[in-house]
């Protein structure tokens, strides 16, 4: 055990970890050359395409210092605030942390957060200083930033460059020499904590484990704590960049379990595996994910519901921050409420329904948590617009709201106090990080930042401003319910919950877009929004009709009335039976609203 390391690397999106992992396993002769492609970690095709990292991804290396040979555990974590979940596994499975900065950027807000988080699992911290080669970098701002940030030496932090491979062997030494090597006893009872899982077709559940106390042999009869489940370690193995095989993995170390697990609701993120033959109690797990956007996903075809629960449950073993219960609609059937960490995540989850399981799904309007005071003292939760109590009942509602932490230059201070006091932000502090940076610290609810905040934060800021935020509870607040009818029938998938003094420009907004997005019919559709009974806005599709008097040439005006009346009878009857097609671009109007 002197001999291993277990280390991840975390920083704000696109500050270099994933190539930082390149070069660290390039040096170590982990992988040959034939193997070697850029981000060889993001494996998913989703992750290519968007250069951002969304799962966290766990490699063993072998490096040799000293005569010495050590045994790197490394995992390369996101770092994009929807998937700090990810972050906060991989930190609770390590004993230090590579804390990246670019050199050209400074320190950003997810930079910060991601910092407290390994430092409250009392992480030992490597500062490195990545893409000093660029012309733009500012090596000795940064340095300072960092030293003022975090406590340590100049000296300590070490510069890099990630795409040159300049300071890989520094940092290297470095994780030798100032993380501690694993705790724990190979002898005792086993404790193993699982930090991730991923479904394989052929052989059941795979389960990433890391193992904090005792030895876990092939073949030893097993037990997960949590569900009470026992089964056979039919293999165990480390992972490399595929999967290679040992007969046993003792303290300290990382490794891979299959045992033939064919369901995906027994294998928790943060159980304790232990044998049954000696058992263990539990490990502390994870605190449990606080979702921060709702939405309902359902089948586009009713039939393939069953087929969406499978995938549903398949990806939340590879995703464990993915929360969902059952639902039904009466415009959509049946389907799941899911909670997401926010709007990235839910792309992401939609992207990868249909990528890797074939699913086409429609999403519905995301909303946020709110809670509900009825006259007669009950609460109740509220995670969808129909849930919402009738309003003679109702005495108030509370809904969440968060600490927003947004770091950014000094020129763009204006546009985003304008920006955060549109969505009902109250601005708390401003704090110089350094001559050109400012941090700035607001308190607004959630809901307002759920649809299109952080694209217009990122938009105002040139992409400079970088933003973190955490619930700090619920507050009292006048929001309304907003249906929308279609030839006055509601539409339940599209109605959301708003505050009341932006109800009626947002119902104005959304007939407008609607009337964009649903084809015309050949009868007229009235597109209404409505606050209770009263209408606040109101758009019509006119009919597509045919021209029944271009038969008429001259002749008396009685002729052309009379065809025209037909028709308008005819309209009428289509209007009183015909249903309006909404498309799924519809469903999503709501994201588009400026």
């Amino acid at each position: 055990m002197e001999n291993i390391r277990n280390f991840c690397i975390i920083a704000h999106i696109d500050h270099g970890k994933s190539t930082l992992a390149d070069r660290l396993l390039e040096f170590t002769g982990t992988l040959t050359e034939r193997q070697m492609e850029a981000q060889v970690l993001d494996n998913m095709d989703l992750e290519k395409e968007k250069g951002i990292t969304i799962k966290a991804h766990a490699i063993q290396m072998n490096y040799k210092l000293d005569g010495k040979q050590y045994t790197l555990n490394l995992i390369d974590t996101p770092g994009h605030v929807d998937f700090s979940y990810e972050v906060s596994r991989s930190i609770a499975s390590c004993e230090g942390a590579l804390l990246i900065v670019d050199a050209s950027q400074g320190i950003e807000a997810q930079t910060i957060s991601n910092l407290y988080l390994a430092l409250e699992h009392d992480l030992e911290i490597i500062p490195v200083m990545n893409k000093i080669d660029l012309p733009h970098a500012m090596p000795e701002e940064v340095t300072d930033e960092i030293v003022e940030l975090t406590g340590c030496k100049r000296e300590d932090v070490i510069r890099a460059s990630a795409k040159e491979g300049i300071g890989i062997e520094d940092i290297l030494k470095a994780v030798v020499h100032r993380i501690r090597p694993p705790k724990g006893d190979p002898k005792a009872p086993l404790q193993a904590m699982i930090f991730d899982s991923v479904f394989n077709s052929f052989r059941g559940i795979e389960c990433y484990f890391r193992v904090f106390n005792g030895t876990i042999k092939k073949g030893d009869r097993i037990k997960f704590v949590s569900t009470g489940q026992e089964y056979n370690a039919d293999e165990i193995g480390v992972l490399k960049l595929d999967k290679h095989p040992r007969n046993e993995i003792s303290a300290g170390n990382v490794g891979y379990l299959i045992s033939g697990i064919k369901v995906a609701k027994e294998v928790h993120v943060g159980d304790t595996i232990t044998t049954v033959a000696n058992p263990a109690p539990s490990l502390r797990g994870f605190e449990q994910v606080k979702p921060m956007v709702f939405a309902g996903i359902y089948p586009v075809e009713t039939s393939e519901f069953e087929e969406l629960r499978d995938a549903m449950e398949k990806l939340q073993l590879n995703d464990a921050s993915l929360v969902w219960e059952l639902e039904t609609s009466a415009a959509l059937g049946f389907g799941f409420r899911c909670g997401f960490l926010g709007m990235l995540h839910m792309e992401i989850i939609q992207e990868r329904l249909e990528r890797e399981f074939n699913m086409t799904v429609i999403t519905t309007v995301p909303s946020v948590q709110f809670r509900a005071f009825l006259t007669d003292g009950t609460e109740l939760s509220i995670n969808a617009p129909s849930e919402m109590p009738d309003p003679t009942k109702l005495d108030y509602i509370e809904e969440p709201f968060i600490k927003a932490q947004i770091i950014s230059k000094a020129e763009y201070i204006g546009p985003i106090i304008t920006l955060c006091i549109d969505k009902r932000g109250l601005i708390k502090n401003q704090t110089y990080l350094t001559t050109d940076r400012v941090e700035m610290t607001f308190e607004m609810p959630l809901s307002e930042i759920v649809f299109d905040f952080f694209d217009k934060l990122k938009s105002i800021s040139r992409g400079y401003a970088s933003l973190d935020y955490h619930l700090i509870g619920f507050r009292e607040s006048d929001m309304v319910k907003l249906d929308v009818m279609l030839n006055g029938e509601k539409v339940d998938a599209l109605s959301a919950i708003v505050h009341r003094a932006k109800s009626q420009e947002w119902g104005r907004k959304l007939c407008e877009k609607l009337k964009e997005l649903i084809p015309r019919h050949m009868f007229e559709v009235a597109i209404q929004a409505a606050i209770g009974q009263k209408i606040v806005a109101r758009e019509t599709i006119s009919a597509i009709r045919k021209n029944v008097i271009a038969k008429c040439y001259g002749g008396d005006i009685s002729r052309k009335r009379k065809l025209l009346e037909k028709q308008k009878k005819g309209k009428k009857r289509m209007r009183q039976i015909g249903t309006v097609e909404v498309p799924q671009e519809a469903f999503m109007a709501v994201l588009k609203i400026d």
